[in-house]
């Protein structure tokens, strides 16, 4: 049997990591897997390896994406069956104080990959990693594929950009290519400074004593979190799928800071009143008090199902940090 050779660019995040682990564990196909990542390779494919797969068919790559004549000349040499493209800054608190960075990186990496495939003739399964964060704060809960897009971040600007011009690829091209519209997701291989890991890591130093608490900008928010591990299942679906539909992919429910933070303080036996301080201060303005997902289409139409719930996240996380 012939290989695919996929390629999945931000491999080293934790969205690659399990794609990665998708891929190698399933015996129907043969999957060479090529990763993109500026990071030490040993890294990464220790944390894929840690999850239970071999990583022998699996090569990283260090290559500058937002560099077009390097990119056209791997795709011109891999022929990818599919692309994830799950590359680029994700931060939107950092887009705010570094727009210009966020817009032409973000841009030029989906620009340089599909413009390459383009001048190629080559039309693999694309898809493209999008963000809830360019739905308009004004739409009706939850959030569906028909919900207005009002971005406001840099971050959440140049997501739109490239979801727009996906729309019209597909479209002018007859190309295989989606967007998987995310919301909030979480695992072990989360980067430190999103909220999860940092209330982990407080929890760890409070229970330690060398914390006296955990400063948080407030406890009512509520967002849609899964494990990204399922995420990544949605992100496989899609790309084997002929359904070229753009979908939402969360959880379906809204769960607030407050409950985050005493189930992860529960583990640690710590307690939330003592250890906790609130600074509206820290709070990003404009932010919706609640966010939640109408993933019923995704569901729907790929079978697509969690396996974790919030608590098994929670309690999965706490035993690998």
């Amino acid at each position: 049997m012939s290989s695919q050779n996929i390629l999945i660019t931000g491999i080293s995040g934790q969205d690659g990591i399990f794609l990665a682990n998708q891929f190698l564990k399933d015996d129907s196909k043969n999957f060479k897997i090529y990763g993109i990542s500026r990071q030490d390779p040993l890294i990464t494919i220790n944390k894929i390896n840690s999850i239970g797969v071999d990583s022998q068919d699996l090569k990283i790559i260090d290559i500058d994406l937002t560099d077009s004549l390097k990119v056209k000349n791997l795709i011109s040499d891999l022929k990818p069956a599919q692309i994830f493209n799950l590359s680029g800054p994700s931060s939107v608190y950092e887009s705010i104080n570094n727009s210009k960075y966020f817009q032409n990186t973000i841009n030029s990496i989906f620009d340089n990959l599909t413009n390459s495939c383009l001048e190629l003739k080559q039309f693999p399964n694309f898809f493209q990693a999008c963000s809830s964060e360019m739905f308009s704060n004004k739409n009706k809960m939850p959030l569906n594929e028909n919900s207005v897009f009002d971005p406001r971040s840099p971050y959440a600007k140049a997501k739109f950009q490239v979801f727009n011009k996906l729309n019209k690829l597909k479209e002018l091209y007859d190309w295989n290519i989606k967007a998987g519209i995310m919301f909030n997701h979480e695992s072990e291989f989360r980067d430190q400074e999103y909220l999860f890991m940092k209330i982990f890591n407080s929890a760890k130093l409070i229970k330690s004593k060398k914390l006296e608490y955990l400063e948080i900008g407030s406890l009512d928010i509520c967002r849609d979190w899964s494990f990204a591990g399922d995420v990544s299942n949605a992100m496989f679906l899609m790309n084997q799928s002929d359904n070229r539909n753009n979908f939402v992919i969360g959880s379906g429910k809204a769960i607030s800071v407050k409950e985050v933070i005493e189930q992860i303080f529960s583990l640690f036996e710590i307690n939330l009143e003592n250890n906790i301080i609130v600074n509206p201060k820290l709070l990003r303005f404009g932010d919706p008090q609640t966010i939640i997902s109408d993933p019923s289409m995704i569901k729907e139409s790929l079978n697509w199902n969690q396996k974790l719930t919030f608590e098994d996240l929670i309690e999965r996380i706490f035993k690998r940090v």
